[in-house]
């Protein structure tokens, strides 16, 4: 009888509460993580970085859209509205923390399942990150025409794994957290 008092019912409205509490942190740390790694790629490389390709997948031209511009332009362009260069710049963002944000209600929503919630934490996280970078930007992202698999080097495949591992195991740290809380 003791043993059942302990064992937590899946309730959705908590997994999803929690979930977009772990998505949204996840995001953040994410940027965070790029952020540095681009930081660091910067005083590697010195100031004789070569014109193309940073390590974002991005092109260093200023007038280049990246894969979240891209979806702000689609997006707005199935609502009826073109968006400028400096709009898409805006919603770029937008495009990213929302995406993120809901992929961790997903995973809240998933982690309620009594399978799911028996995993070690750590590895839970960074099988969901990894599945949101391969089908997200390996698969997601180049059938949408948002990019191309030519468009990026190996050491962008990985930099973008190695971001995507980070946004797993801070996206299960904090859902857990948050459910616990719940």
């Amino acid at each position: 009888m003791a043993m059942t008092m302990f064992r937590r019912r899946s309730t959705p409205w908590k997994g999803l509460v929690a979930g977009l509490a772990g998505g949204l942190a996840a995001t953040v740390a994410m940027t965070q993580f790029q952020n540095a790694w681009s930081k660091a790629t910067e005083k590697i490389k010195g100031d004789g970085r070569n014109q193309g390709e940073d390590n974002k997948g991005h092109s260093e031209n200023p007038e280049a859209e990246d894969a979240t511009m891209k979806a702000a332009g689609k997006v707005a362009n199935v609502a009826g509205y073109q968006l400028s260069h400096e709009q898409k710049k805006k919603a770029s963002p937008l495009v990213h923390y929302g995406f993120g944000t809901a992929m961790g209600a997903v995973y809240g929503l998933a982690m309620e399942s009594r399978r799911l919630r028996k995993q070690q934490p750590l590895l839970a996280g960074a099988g969901f990150g990894t599945g949101v970078f391969l089908l997200g930007d390996e698969i997601a992202v180049p059938v949408l025409g948002l990019s191309g698999p030519s468009e990026s080097s190996i050491a962008t495949h990985l930099y973008g794994l190695a971001s995507h591992l980070v946004y797993g195991v801070t996206a299960e740290g904090v859902r857990r957290l948050a459910r616990r809380i719940l």
